[in-house]
């Protein structure tokens, strides 16, 4: 299932320069990937100046078997890519960033393997665990529980 555009704006539209300096990172993070070729179209879904950013992003894969169209979040916590297929919104890519980064907390905190969990760019510390756990919470309660839900 392929995303609805119609309330997004595409990233060479964006204003704000905040949300382009997110979009900019979401770009580089996705471009540095070998099996994205190159990006085809971008567009910002939701964001909170400082905190998130959630991108919809259509690329060229480099390989066959990568999803031409991801969901890229950004900002003060840990970059990652999702597939559409089970998110065809901002909230529900959003929401399934939360799941697979709580599994990252829970399996660092645990003392676990991080073998089958969403790569995050911080060395698996409690600390660290305890930084994005907060983050998360953050999110989970206000911007994904509909405190503060905006376009």
């Amino acid at each position: 299932m392929q995303p609805d555009i119609s309330t997004m704006t595409p990233l060479e539209a964006l204003g704000d320069a905040e949300l382009i300096q997110l979009g900019e990172r979401a770009e580089k993070f996705l471009n540095g990937f070998r099996w994205c070729r190159k990006i085809v179209r971008a567009h910002f879904a939701y964001g909170v100046e400082g905190i998130v950013g959630v991108f919809l992003f259509r690329i060229e894969p480099a390989k066959e078997g990568v999803a031409d169209t991801l969901w890229v979040v950004v900002g003060d916590l840990p970059s990652a890519y999702l597939v559409c297929d089970d998110a065809p919104s901002w909230r529900d890519a959003i929401e399934g960033y939360v799941e697979e980064m709580r599994r990252w907390v829970d399996a660092v905190r645990a003392g676990e393997s991080l073998y089958d969990i969403i790569p995050v760019s911080a060395e698996p510390t409690a600390q660290h665990a305890d930084m994005l756990a907060g983050r998360l919470d953050f999110i989970e309660r206000y911007l994904i529980g509909g405190e503060s839900c905006a376009n």
